[in-house]
């Protein structure tokens, strides 16, 4: 089993978010990362999902995700043709003896010092999952207190946008019947 990234563009509507959550659920698919915002186009959201899977049971949730009515495109996002980054928000315990090493991690990790009190300071860093562990494992020694991380967030390499391809997919001649 892998890891796959998931691109679903879907018409921005209320529950469609619940519907597609609930087709993994009942599949018995555990959803690794899920992020969700609008696009581009107001009327449509994107949905990205990682999940751990086979091929070919991946293959069969997709074709049952084609069937929603409110899902209009599916790609599958792979490394090397995709950006991928997350979020991640840290607080650490830092006092005056050891707040310089945890400044010098951030700095290395190209992170930002979001919030700081005599205790403890909050980091932001983005980047890839093994980014984001090795900053983890490289601010454990300090004390990591709280973490908030969103899912990962995906796009194509290049000028191609799917949004744009879908759009004109629905606006050709051949789909005006």
């Amino acid at each position: 089993m892998s890891n796959h990234t998931l691109s679903v563009l879907v018409e921005n509507k209320p529950g469609v978010l619940a519907r597609v959550s609930g087709l993994f659920a009942r599949r018995a698919f555990n959803i690794h990362s899920l992020a969700v915002g609008p696009t581009e186009n107001p009327s449509l959201s994107r949905i990205t999902l990682v999940v751990v899977a086979d091929e070919h049971p991946l293959e069969q949730i997709q074709k049952q995700l084609n069937k929603l009515v409110n899902v209009i495109h599916i790609e599958e996002l792979h490394d090397e043709t995709a950006v991928e980054r997350r979020l991640i928000l840290v607080k650490v315990g830092a006092n005056d003896a050891n707040r310089t090493n945890v400044l010098q991690i951030v700095e290395m990790f190209r992170g930002r010092v979001v919030d700081v009190v005599p205790d403890a300071i909050t980091i932001e860093s983005t980047g890839s999952e093994a980014k984001m562990n090795a900053l983890l494992t490289a601010l454990a020694p300090y004390g990591v207190k709280e973490i908030v991380q969103t899912g990962t967030v995906a796009i194509g390499r290049g000028a191609r946008s799917i949004s744009e391809q879908v759009l004109q997919e629905l606006q050709s001649p051949q789909n005006d019947n």
